[in-house]
């Protein structure tokens, strides 16, 4: 009697799979260390990874005080900020 193959998760990493480790890696274009500090921290939910990778670029790519635009909940309205490049004048 045939018994069949278990087919693993496709949404969880399986961190022992050197084959799943290495796509995973180079899809998100990352390190295998900075791959397992990231599971060890938030889970292997490949969705939880691929999200948590790409808050970590938009942190890194935004300046650290730059507010570009807000919109209240209330309003509809964007408003921008901008900073003032114009002299005092004395």
């Amino acid at each position: 009697m045939r018994r069949p193959k278990i087919q693993p998760s496709r949404n969880k990493l399986d961190m022992t799979d050197q084959a799943q480790v290495r796509v995973v890696t180079r899809r998100l274009k990352m390190s295998p260390g900075e791959l397992t500090e990231i599971v060890e921290r938030i889970g292997n939910s490949i969705a939880a990874i691929t999200k948590e990778v790409a808050q970590q670029r938009a942190a890194k790519a935004a300046p650290e005080g730059a507010v570009i635009a807000s919109v209240t909940v209330i309003e509809t309205k964007a408003e921008v900020i901008v900073p003032d490049e114009t002299p005092a004048a004395t």
